[in-house]
């Protein structure tokens, strides 16, 4: 692979004097959606796919990009002294918010950069394109440059660029589980204080498969935000009569006391969503530990029924995907997994029974949906390095 990406990069930039090698992965959480703005806790880990850039110092302050995966655009170009969003600047407005926001925390780039990119993550899938391609970019900038920077912060900066620069209003844990993560074992985060732990995953001759439904989606003109604001004003309804900092602080019991003072019949399904979630989240964890697969397969399944009925974040593909997983033998758990609208399903499916598993969930998409979705068994993997 990274003699492939050289010659590339020779092929568009005229030679590889001087380039570095760099990747970072994509990352798929197990249990625990839209719980990270919520101050609740996630349980994703880092992949072995990702994103590969190659980069090189330049002696003046040019940025020069270019991408395999949207070769039709060419190599697109602007300067560090001109670091604003813009539309015609399509997939580069990512890695340029992370390079505006080192700046914006006092870290100046003395240098311009040619950067090529190659991911073998399927865009818009929901397995973190763009986080993988933020953190990539602040381990580089890192590296090159010298910052003084731990992989926690590049995840904060990362999540600050889309907030700020992007205009995505997403949580912290896309960025987090990429920027730490650590092969064989998933992120156990709580996003209220970033404290966290690594769970080995032993998932006893089973393989997590991941199902791209192949609807695309954007983040920032779905209804990501409006979700976000609906918990918003759910838990300020909440604080009226209970004192909580955000909704992952209450129990499902505590929930149920208080959840009248919610107005709207809506923001209190939403509200139900981040804290029921959140507390299987934190079973699904003690059951891992104990060696409960199944009971862990079972929380993920009662996770999938809530985004759907309760969040409302599923839509026709995902749920075609995940109601044909639960009809197969040796599948120990199946839901949709990253923001919804589109994106990816994440299966625990006995190793035996993958093939079969990709053939009927795919023949059941196909007839249903009316294109095929595509199918990858992933493997748990390390965050960022040099190649």
């Amino acid at each position: 692979m990274k003699e492939q990406l050289l010659r590339k990069f020779e092929e568009v930039f005229g030679d590889i004097q001087g380039a570095k090698v760099y990747f970072a992965p994509g990352r798929v959480n197990l249990i625990g959606e839209h719980t990270d703005y919520n101050g609740g806790h996630v349980f994703p880990c880092a992949l072995t796919i990702g994103t590969y850039a190659v980069v090189r110092k330049r002696q003046d302050r040019a940025l020069q990009f270019y991408s395999t995966n949207f070769a039709h655009l060419g190599v697109i170009g602007c300067f560090l002294d001109d670091l604003v969003p813009d539309p015609t600047a399509d997939w580069t407005n990512y890695p340029k918010g992370v390079m505006w926001a080192f700046e914006e925390k006092g870290m100046k780039i003395p240098f311009g950069m040619d950067i090529l990119l190659s991911g073998n993550i399927p865009n818009g899938s929901g397995l973190s394109s763009s986080a993988s391609v933020e953190v990539l970019t602040g381990f580089f900038l890192r590296d090159l440059f010298g910052f003084e920077v731990s992989n926690q912060e590049l995840a904060l900066i990362g999540q600050f660029s889309e907030n700020q620069f992007n205009g995505v209003n997403c949580g912290i844990m896309d960025q987090f589980a990429i920027a730490m993560g650590k092969a064989n074992s998933a992120i156990f985060l709580d996003t209220a204080d970033l404290s966290y732990e690594y769970a080995p995953i032993e998932l006893e001759g089973a393989k997590i498969v991941i199902a791209c439904s192949n609807k695309k989606r954007g983040l920032g003109d779905s209804k990501y935000n409006e979700r976000r604001s609906e918990c918003e004003e759910a838990l300020a309804e909440l604080q009226q009569v209970v004192s909580v900092k955000s909704l992952g602080e209450l129990s499902e019991e505590a929930f149920e006391q208080y959840k009248g003072a919610i107005k709207s019949e809506v923001r209190m399904r939403r509200a139900k969503h981040a804290v029921y979630e959140n507390q299987r989240t934190l079973k699904a964890v003690e059951a891992l530990k104990a060696g409960d697969i199944l009971c862990f397969g079972e929380l993920m399944n009662a996770s999938h029924v809530s985004l759907r009925d309760d969040y409302e974040v599923t839509g026709v593909e995902l749920d075609t995907l995940v109601e044909a997983a639960w009809k197969v033998e040796g599948v120990i758990g199946s839901r949709m997994t990253g923001a919804g609208f589109g994106g990816c399903t994440v299966s625990i499916v006995k190793e035996k029974c993958v093939e079969d598993f990709i053939r009927r969930v795919g023949e059941a998409y196909q007839v249903k949906i009316g294109y095929a979705a595509d199918f990858y068994v992933v493997e748990i993997g390390d965050g960022p390095r040099v190649l």
